[in-house]
């Protein structure tokens, strides 16, 4: 599957009761990523309807496309109208803090502040202190992000080459998806359990992603990992 957007089916799936649209780009679990043509084809679509967007852009920073990340601020006329989602835990290697921000026009942002506070209320007050040391310490270290882990995704690869699991393009994220059918029959579910169990390499079944049944035999395999933690995966895999 290419994991690209039908233009054409999504404008008929609009309906009057359709309010919010939210997205993902870098995407997680596909590792592909949205282009300034989506989002044109995105307010083409939306242009006349009083539909809002929420633009999930935690991986921006991670970005392997050629021309980089598109982000939905970008677009003068879809930028009023949305919220885009970034995440410090992405960006700091710190995702169990679930530290983020967004950034919105003064009107949404005042109303997203009034469900955070009932909902969230703040972030736990370490988690706020170590993140300014580190902008004040480090303040260019998002810019370091894409080469550091395009080495990681190219050595883990590279080391998959010979392997009998066909791995599909990644464009951003730390996932990269695979296609397993040259070597198992299992459903995506059981071979994920296999695999964990009998080899030693942990995965995610892309079926549990989807509300619709999934008939691709494709997992998910991360590499953000230390070099020699995928190395050692890559060998287990190769055995298949």
């Amino acid at each position: 599957p290419h994991f690209r957007v039908d233009w054409q089916q999504f404008a008929a799936t609009l309906s009057d009761r359709t309010r919010l649209v939210i997205l993902n780009t870098p995407h997680n679990p596909s590792a592909t990523v949205w282009q300034r043509e989506d989002f044109a084809a995105l307010w083409q679509a939306i242009a006349e309807r009083e539909i809002y967007v929420i633009s999930d852009e935690v991986y921006e920073h991670i970005c392997f496309a050629e021309q980089g990340h598109a982000s939905v601020l970008a677009h003068p006329q879809l930028r009023e109208r949305a919220v885009a989602v970034s995440s410090f835990g992405k960006t700091f290697h710190m995702t169990g803090w679930k530290v983020g921000y967004c950034v919105a026009p003064a009107a949404i942002s005042a109303e997203l502040r009034k469900v955070h506070q009932y909902l969230t209320f703040a972030v736990n007050t370490p988690a706020q202190l170590a993140l300014a040391d580190m902008l004040r310490a480090q303040p260019e270290h998002y810019r370091e992000l894409s080469a550091f882990y395009r080495q990681r995704r190219d050595l883990f690869i590279d080391a998959l080459r010979d392997s009998r699991l066909e791995i599909l393009p990644c464009e951003g994220t730390y996932f990269l998806l695979a296609d397993y059918s040259a070597i198992s029959d299992l459903d995506d579910v059981s071979f994920c359990r296999w695999l964990t169990t009998e080899v030693g390499v942990a995965a995610i079944p892309l079926s549990v992603f989807c509300a619709d049944p999934f008939p691709h035999k494709l997992i998910r395999l991360c590499f953000a990992k230390q070099p020699k933690t995928l190395l050692a995966a890559a060998e287990r895999l190769r055995r298949l």
